[in-house]
């Protein structure tokens, strides 16, 4: 079963972050900066939230708030649910698809190491699946 561990070792364990009074345009600049979905946010190097792509959606636009003047505390996701190097990339996807998020921090002994998203482990299991239909070709045709 391939890690958690295996898969940010692959894409990276780069973390972007911002705080909470940061504004939601501060946020989304550096969300657009490096292509990503989310941002956690931290306060004295601890997560406390995660700002996505859908809070803007639903929290800022939706609700006819200014971008440049809301900070992001008043509309991050506040429930933060994390996983650990260890864990499974089934594990993580089973937790991603029951509470529908699509992006999950990951933790090690309380520190934030690196976050992992629902395409993520879909290219993983992907992967997987074609190493595994290339070892069965393989035994088929006689050269495994």
């Amino acid at each position: 079963m391939t890690t958690i561990k295996q898969v940010l070792d692959r894409k990276g364990h780069g973390v972007l972050t911002v705080q909470p009074e940061d504004t939601v345009l501060h946020a989304l600049e550096q969300m657009a900066s490096q292509n990503v979905g989310a941002v956690i946010v931290t306060e004295n190097d601890a997560p406390i939230g995660i700002f996505t792509e859908r809070d803007y959606a639903r929290s800022v636009i939706l609700k006819g708030r200014s971008s440049p003047t809301t900070p992001v505390r008043d509309v991050m996701s506040g429930e933060v649910v994390f996983v650990r190097l260890e864990q499974t990339v089934d594990e993580c996807m089973g937790i991603m698809s029951n509470k529908r998020f699509r992006h999950m921090p990951v933790l090690q002994d309380g520190k934030l190491v690196g976050i992992v998203s629902i395409g993520d482990l879909v290219k993983t299991i992907i992967d997987q699946q074609e190493f595994t239909i290339e070892q069965l070709k393989g035994y088929i045709v006689g050269n495994g």
